[in-house]
């Protein structure tokens, strides 16, 4: 059964969060974090991505990045930037996207939970990110940004988490993409009390975005353990900082592939070699799949839309008839020599946030030779492949709207 617990939290006075808040670490590469926290000396970027404040051709893996964000979180905390509360609490934070609202309860989570399969998973993670991750927590001795859960509907949990959203909030504001992001204070012992039991009837919860923080976290635990003698299992590195919404509010967007090259074929040979396992169209506008088992290629400056055989597609296995896989299965792997996805550098992940543009732009500046736009996982493939403790191809998920770094971070010690 799930275990939650209140923390208190490091965050931002009022008014300071909009210029806090940030998008997570791994949604930009360097330079688009420099540009976002440029002129903004309070943006948590300094705190997440701590190479911003160093030389620009410095190893995001060095030491001196790790102890950069320690001392950055250090003088957020000496400057009143980040506040810690008083008290244990839970926190509600909503996010409004367009037609989209999802409210989560912001808590802590067991490591124990992960480790033991309570917490379920559906990708493997990737050595380097881990350690990277490892790393980052130990030297801030903080969780500062949270995982993104959801569990399975609760009409008893999603009232009560009304009902405190009914009531004026701690933080209101709207970004520049604009998400609004709405966050309230759960202090009444009694309702902590009550979400806490409710949550121990709840028999799982599952990654929606944060894999490699959440193995970080127990390793993290482990290391620390080691170095206690008086571990007691009650130690604030047992737990981890999280945001769990309900299955019925999340929103998952497709995850689209550029590779960089043909595997050495002309264009004209690589086309031949799809259409062994898919249909091909050419499309005189850019194809976002509207169903499942249909793509979207951009290839030498135009599209084409291509639908997967049915003699190709396995419909009684949970992973094989997923879209990614198809791709993968079919196309990346035979076709392009992309056998493994989580390490080969010529794959390029793109967030369905970014649009079919992104994917044009990629292509047409040279970097990369092709790109791949695919329907979006579903919620319940999601969860049924996870109940089923089977594993999806990396980069199968992509949740909009991103939670917001730097509103509330977990201290350790």
């Amino acid at each position: 059964m799930a275990f939650i617990k209140p923390f208190r939290a490091l965050r931002p006075p009022k008014e300071l969060a909009e210029k806090v808040a940030a998008l997570p670490y791994d949604v930009m590469n360097v330079e688009e974090a420099r540009l976002m926290a440029a002129g903004n000396p309070d943006s948590f970027l300094h705190v997440s991505r701590p190479e911003i404040d160093l030389a620009a051709d410095i190893d995001p893996h060095d030491e001196p990045v790790y102890a950069q964000g320690r001392k950055n979180l250090a003088d957020f905390i000496l400057r009143g930037t980040l506040v810690r509360d008083e008290s244990e609490c839970f926190y509600v934070y909503r996010q409004r996207m367009g037609e989209i609202t999802q409210t989560g309860l912001v808590v802590c989570t067991s490591v124990d939970d992960y480790q033991t399969g309570v917490i379920k998973k559906h990708e493997l993670t990737r050595a380097d990110k881990e350690d990277d991750r490892v790393k980052h927590i130990d030297y801030l001795d903080a969780n500062d940004e949270p995982v993104f859960y959801l569990s399975r509907s609760s009409a008893e949990i999603e009232a009560i988490i009304s009902g405190i959203a009914a009531a004026p909030p701690e933080y209101d504001f709207t970004t520049d993409d604009g998400v609004n992001h709405t966050l309230w204070i759960v202090a009444d012992q009694g309702m902590i009390g009550r979400l806490t039991t409710l949550f121990a009837a709840v028999p799982r919860l599952y990654v929606a975005d944060g894999h490699h923080r959440s193995a970080a976290a127990g390793r993290v635990r482990e290391l620390r353990r080691q170095k206690n003698p008086g571990h007691s299992g009650q130690e604030e590195y047992n737990v981890f900082l999280t945001v769990i919404f309900p299955e019925t509010q999340l929103n998952i967007m497709s995850y689209n592939r550029a590779v960089k090259d043909l595997n050495g074929q002309g264009p004209a040979e690589f086309i031949s070699r799809v259409e062994g396992a898919f249909t091909l169209l050419p499309s005189p506008v850019p194809v976002v799949p509207c169903e499942r088992h249909q793509f979207g290629m951009y290839l030498e400056g135009k599209w084409y839309q291509l639908h997967a055989r049915h003699t190709i597609i396995d419909e009684s296995d949970t992973v094989e008839r997923l879209d990614v896989s198809i791709l993968q299965n079919r196309l990346l792997d035979p076709v392009l020599g992309i056998h493994d996805p989580r390490t080969d550098k010529r794959i390029h992940f793109v967030g369905g946030i970014r649009g079919s543009e992104e994917l044009v732009r990629l292509v047409d500046s040279g970097e990369y030779a092709v790109a791949f736009s695919l329907y979006p996982t579903s919620i319940r493939e999601l969860i049924e492949l996870a109940d089923q403790d089977r594993i999806m191809p990396p980069k199968s998920t992509w949740f909009e709207p991103k939670l917001r770094s730097g509103l509330f971070v977990h201290l350790l010690s």
